[in-house]
Parts: C-alpha cells; sequence; structure tokens
C-alpha cells in the first residue's frame, strides 16, 4: 500500500511485460494495415514502410533487453531463444524489402505475412523465456 502523493513503483519485469505486449500489438496492428492494403488494392507508400520500421525498432529494443536478460540466466534452450530474437527483427525487414521492390496490390500481404511472422516469433520467445523463469 502506498501512501498519499508516493508514486507507484514499477518493476523492471513490469517494463518488460509491456514491451512485450506492445510489440505483438504493433505487429498485429501491422498485419491488419498490410491486409487492408491488399483488400483496398493499394500499392505500399510511405505511411506502411514507416509502420513497418516503427514496429522494427520495437522488435530491437526487445532483441536488446532480451539478449541482455538472456546472458545473465540459463535457459533450457538459450541458443534457439537468442535465434529467436535475431529472426523476430530480420523478418519485417526482409519482407518490406519484397514488398517495395516490385510494388503490387499483393504487396501489403506480403508485409502482412512478415508480421505475423514475427508475432508468432515473439510468442514463441514468450514461451521459451517463461519455460527457463
Amino acid at each position: 500500500m502506498r501512501g498519499p502523493g508516493e508514486l507507484p513503483r514499477y518493476s523492471v519485469a513490469d517494463v518488460i511485460g509491456a514491451l512485450a505486449v506492445a510489440t505483438l500489438v504493433a505487429t498485429g496492428v501491422l498485419a491488419l494495415v498490410g491486409l487492408a492494403f491488399t483488400a483496398l488494392n493499394r500499392t505500399p507508400g510511405r505511411e506502411l514502410r514507416v509502420a513497418v520500421w516503427v514496429v522494427v525498432a520495437l522488435l530491437a529494443v526487445q532483441a536488446v533487453v532480451g539478449a541482455v536478460r538472456a546472458l545473465g540466466v540459463t535457459l533450457p534452450e538459450q541458443s534457439t531463444f537468442l535465434i529467436y530474437l535475431v529472426v523476430s527483427v530480420c523478418v519485417l525487414p526482409i519482407a518490406a524489402n519484397f514488398a517495395y521492390t516490385e510494388p503490387s496490390r499483393w504487396s501489403g500481404a506480403v508485409v502482412a505475412a512478415g508480421a505475423v511472422a514475427t508475432l508468432v516469433a515473439v510468442l514463441r520467445l514468450q514461451g521459451l523465456w517463461a519455460a527457463g523463469g
């Protein structure tokens, strides 16, 4: 219980949990935006590119935090965890590259597929961390 005027205390685990939720929500929204572009028969523009890189920035922060935390503990599948960290950061830029190299109606679907694959990788990361925690 905190007294009047006392600020709430947050732990590092709260921050990491919030980052994981933000990353999952961002990848889910990006997938929906990519599908909307496809449904509207639009080629990807600057707004989709910015959205991809915002999500990639979140993923990069998560990867750095996850790697630093993983080096301080022993996880049952530590190498698998670290590989998923790398994959989670690399999939979306590769998908965006495909989408923008030959822009078409289906470019949004390519970004959506990359976002869904990244979402699954982030979920797997959380499962691996929970198994070790």
